[in-house]
């Protein structure tokens, strides 16, 4: 179930890496209410399809190797979900409406969750394998 799920979330946030990183404004008008946080930033638009690319990478490689690549998809979801707690903490200190987190928690929150439980270790896994 672990590789299955990985497999799509890997293939679902890497087309959203390469969308960002290869046509950013097209991607700020395009997702829903992005064009919310304010004008868009290429640059930063494309720093955040990298990380990501590297997230989505790292769900891929799990695919093939789960014992080698577990600490790299801990990696990615650790920004996942550091992401998804700016937008909690945004909501929180009133700088975004309540509806736009509930509208985050399926493609912002569960996704960040759902690689860090890809990910963690389970007691099968030998840390000491090449």
């Amino acid at each position: 179930m672990h590789k299955h799920l990985a497999a799509i979330l890997g293939v679902l946030l890497g087309v959203n890496a390469l969308w960002m990183l290869a046509n950013p404004f097209h991607w700020y008008a395009n997702v829903p209410g992005v064009n919310d946080t304010g004008p868009a930033n290429a640059h930063l638009i494309r720093d955040v399809g990298c990380a990501f690319l590297v997230g989505a990478l790292a769900l891929l490689w799990f695919v093939a190797a789960p014992n080698r690549a577990w600490p790299a998809v801990l990696a990615g979801g650790a920004f996942l979900f550091f992401h998804s707690l700016i937008h909690v903490w945004d909501t929180i200190a009133g700088r975004e409406h309540p509806h736009r987190l509930l509208a985050e928690i399926p493609t912002i929150l569960v996704p960040a969750l759902l690689t860090l439980w890809i990910g963690w270790p389970s007691r099968s896994v030998s840390r000491n394998e090449p």
